[in-house]
């Protein structure tokens, strides 16, 4: 039986419709949210090594701006599609919303393999991005940051030539910059600690103490990273992290039920986040299936790598010791898994609330570059703490005082604050 191909444009409008229903939305604005307000699409011209031209497909969404300039990543990937940056890109407008910070959401992408790419290369693909949506970004309208298999190199070299071709500094354009350029200290860690901070505040409102948890992790990038290491620092134990391997093109989970240590494992990872089988073998990590975190006996599923990783056909598969999912990455759950696991009454902390400490720490980054003053990292990861906490007790609090589930307390906060600014400014 053929399934319908994965849309994660459609899952963004699906769950936005919901909510939409939920708070009584009219016509027009359920019009003008569902669809973002400006989409560019570009070909980006590279002289390759070995001097033969090649064409590199490049898309910026900017979906809403109402509460301020558009935020948001420009990932590298084979597989990206302007449907998927669309749903980024509208996702990141409601992450931005939910933890109440003045900007709106964008999601910039180019169709591209940095694993088969020079750094000469990537640095041509960055530069011709900038000089292709120059016009339509900038610091009082739309500022990227780093997202999949794109780094802080990139971005410098992407405000290099943004900066070139204004012929002035800009710092304020692109956050997730080197530190000695312009960078904010904790911003590397910054999503995974929020994530974090949102899972000891769900353990709390569950009586449950974190050193007497485990979890389980999908992914080893940034994200995963620093979610392993700051909950483990809380007492939590995690037996699983799976991630691709690129060598042999598909996932594997890596297992080690007395504990995996951060330092270990990323010690033997490259820099995007895959790890080397057979050091893993060598430490005594058990290499099983790619979807075998899923099926972990833990208290925690982490997914936090791409979209699309919990669905119809693996959630029946999630252990019945599960309490808690707590999303790190962008859209990891179907609305059709969903429905399961609003079935089942797991605990869930929705992906663009969880996520949504690179976000906040990104506007830390903005506010300092603008002012030209830095802050010391424990001042901002001690803002991170607040705001994230902020949020969260204010969608556990609407969940369990209207009886909704998470995800949709989440985006009833979101989207009605985005709603009402579109109302103020009197675009519906």
């Amino acid at each position: 039986m053929a399934t319908k191909p994965f849309n994660s444009f459609e899952i963004a409008q699906t769950q936005f419709d919901g909510v939409a229903e939920i708070l009584g939305l009219d016509a027009a604005t359920r019009e003008l949210l569902r669809t973002p307000m400006r989409e560019f699409s570009f070909t980006i011209p590279v002289r390759m090594d070995d001097g033969n031209f090649k064409f590199f497909r490049g898309f910026r969404v900017q979906h809403n701006n109402s509460r301020g300039p558009c935020k948001g990543g420009i990932r590298f990937h084979p597989l990206e599609t302007v449907d998927t940056v669309r749903a980024l890109s509208m996702w990141m407008t409601w992450k931005c919303s939910v933890v109440d910070i003045p900007l709106g959401g964008a999601k910039g992408g180019v169709i591209c393999d940095p694993h088969n790419l020079s750094e000469r290369e990537q640095e041509q693909i960055c530069r011709g991005f900038i000089r292709q949506a120059a016009r339509n970004m900038g610091p009082t309208i739309d500022v990227p940051a780093p997202d999949v298999m794109t780094t802080a190199a990139h971005m410098l070299w992407m405000l290099d030539e943004f900066e070139t071709i204004h012929g002035a500094k800009f710092p304020g354009f692109i956050t997730g910059k080197p530190v000695a350029l312009g960078g904010s200290l904790g911003r590397t860690e910054a999503t995974g600690y929020g994530l974090i901070f949102t899972v000891r505040e769900a353990l709390k409102e569950m009586n449950v103490r974190p050193e007497e948890t485990t979890a389980s992790v999908q992914g080893f990038g940034n994200v995963a990273q620093y979610a392993l290491q700051l909950y483990t620092q809380l007492g939590g134990k995690v037996t699983c992290v799976a991630c691709w391997d690129q060598e042999d093109q598909t996932a594997y989970t890596y297992r080690k039920k007395s504990g995996i240590a951060f330092e270990e494992l990323r010690g033997i990872t490259d820099r995007f986040g895959g790890v080397d089988k057979a050091k893993a073998k060598e430490l005594g990590y058990e290499i099983l299936p790619g979807e075998a975190w899923i099926e972990q006996d833990v208290d925690i599923l982490i997914p936090a790598a791409l979209e699309n990783q919990i669905t119809a056909e693996n959630v029946n598969k999630i252990s019945p010791k599960v309490k808690l999912i707590a999303e790190g990455a962008n859209g990891p759950t179907t609305p059709e898994a969903d429905d399961v696991i609003r079935e089942r009454g797991l605990f869930i902390i929705p992906d663009f609330l969880g996520s949504a400490g690179g976000v906040t720490c990104s506007y830390f980054e903005q506010v300092q570059s603008n002012m030209n003053y830095y802050w010391d990292k424990d001042e901002v990861l001690g803002k991170l703490d607040v705001k994230m906490t902020s949020a969260f007790i204010g969608v556990s609090e609407l969940a369990r005082k209207r009886k909704l589930f998470m995800r949709d307390a989440a985006y009833v906060i979101a989207i009605d604050r985005v709603a009402r600014a579109c109302r103020d400014r009197g675009w519906v």
